[in-house]
């Protein structure tokens, strides 16, 4: 974990100004495909995944080492080629891990949140889950566990292998060529991202695009079917930690509606976006049927405050970083209630987008949080060694998010927008 500290203290600005690369490329280019809110969402979903994973907030059923502990038909030490094998046996077991996340219901919940923005550019890729907190999938492993890959190559590996899939969400790039055929390229995941007919539940793979001519999932871009992004029942709003439980709630009032014991058990492993006979009449839920027609979630939006939730996206990034420092010098108790103050602080600039009250709950909730720190630590986890008058800068800061809120929520002039108006026409 250590290993995976160090490399996020250079992914993380990497990434940033990759994606200032794309948004300044995007409007030389006059092809737009960055919004404000929709920005901060993705930057705040990645942010909340690393913290998740940093924390170690994942119960894992059966472990890699367990897998080769006990299957394994060959003893070796770690050699060069066992790197490309690891990785490979990594890209054939995220294919397999990433279609069951797209065809079963409960699985879908995991993934949505990857899917959720109606843009498709580079800050979309950060957006990955918290809700994935059962590790299901280590069995597709079998293969690279059953030769004797060394685990610690394959712990190796796998932070390469999630972050080389990074460049290829945008819509800059046109296909590439002969590497259409061995990559997956943004060509083949505008096509996965998109919720148009011809191209739904397709292009699954993650590096090596051969998997899904394998097995039979490969859809090219079409230049007459434009991608049109999202999901199909869309999230309708701006909150990263609300987007990663929106599914699993749907299908929580969806067991409980429904009469059938039966149903009640099977919708949890039938093919996603299934629902109980009859639902649809008595509970119905929003869906799109025309991809070409209808209208991007939106909400009121000010300079002032696209300024300063990106502030607080950026401000908290800095504190996350913070905190992985942090870990080893303090008690895990204090380390959870860190945890616990970022979560509070990303849910309610996330519903403040959203215009929605639960931004004063769950800002009076992390001040709350905070003072208890500062009270029982006399500082801010010792910033004061790094930034002279650290503390008081945080009470500072807690006072200024609290009154800030209160305004944009109450006092702005642009007032919130009704349910019915708070879309765009894409």
């Amino acid at each position: 974990m250590e290993a995976y500290v160090q490399v996020l203290m250079f992914a993380i600005p990497g990434f940033l100004i990759l994606i200032g690369i794309e948004y300044v490329a995007s409007i030389l280019m006059k092809k737009p495909v960055y919004r404000g809110y929709d920005t901060i969402t993705s930057l705040s979903s990645g942010l909340t995944n690393v913290i998740k994973d940093v924390m170690g907030l994942t119960i894992v059923i059966i472990s890699y080492g367990w897998l080769v502990e006990h299957l394994a038909i060959f003893d070796i030490e770690s050699k060069v080629w066992m790197f490309v094998v690891a990785f490979i046996g990594k890209d054939f077991a995220g294919y397999w891990s990433h279609r069951l996340e797209h065809v079963i219901n409960l699985f879908w919940n995991r993934h949505i949140i990857h899917h959720s923005s109606e843009e498709f550019n580079l800050a979309c890729a950060l957006r990955q889950p918290v809700s994935n907190v059962i590790a299901l999938f280590t069995i597709f492993y079998l293969p690279v566990a059953i030769i004797g890959v060394p685990t610690i190559v394959v712990a190796t590996v796998a932070p390469l292998h999630l972050f080389a899939q990074f460049w290829y969400h945008t819509r800059l790039i046109d296909k590439l060529g002969p590497l259409e055929y061995i990559l997956v390229t943004p060509s083949h995941h505008r096509v996965h991202h998109a919720i148009n007919d011809q191209y739904i539940d397709k292009n699954y793979s993650q590096i090596f695009i051969f998997w899904d001519r394998l097995f039979g999932t490969f859809q090219e871009e079409l230049k007459e079917v434009p991608a049109v992004f999202g999901v199909k029942r869309p999230v309708n709003t701006w909150n990263p930690i609300v987007i990663n439980f929106k599914h699993l709630w749907l299908l929580i009032k969806d067991a409980w509606h429904t009469k059938s014991w039966l149903d009640k058990i099977r919708i949890w492993f039938m093919p996603t976006g299934w629902r109980p006979e009859g639902l649809d009449a008595t509970h119905p839920e929003y869906s799109i049927t025309d991809v070409y027609d209808f209208k991007k979630y939106d909400t009121p939006q000010s300079y002032p405050l696209l300024i300063w939730v990106t502030f607080q996206v950026l401000f908290h990034m800095l504190l996350a970083l913070y905190l992985f420092k942090s870990i080893a010098s303090y008690d895990f108790s204090y380390i959870l209630l860190y945890t616990c103050f970022l979560f509070s602080s990303i849910f309610a600039y996330g519903s403040l987008m959203d215009r929605s009250v639960l931004a004063i709950i769950f800002e009076f909730l992390k001040l709350g949080i905070a003072s208890f720190l500062l009270w029982n630590l006399n500082s801010w986890f010792g910033l004061e060694t790094f930034v002279p008058g650290a503390t008081n800068l945080m009470i500072l800061y807690l006072i200024i998010s609290l009154t800030v809120t209160i305004y944009f929520l109450y006092f702005e002039k642009n007032s919130p927008l009704r349910s019915d108006e708070r879309r765009i026409i894409v």
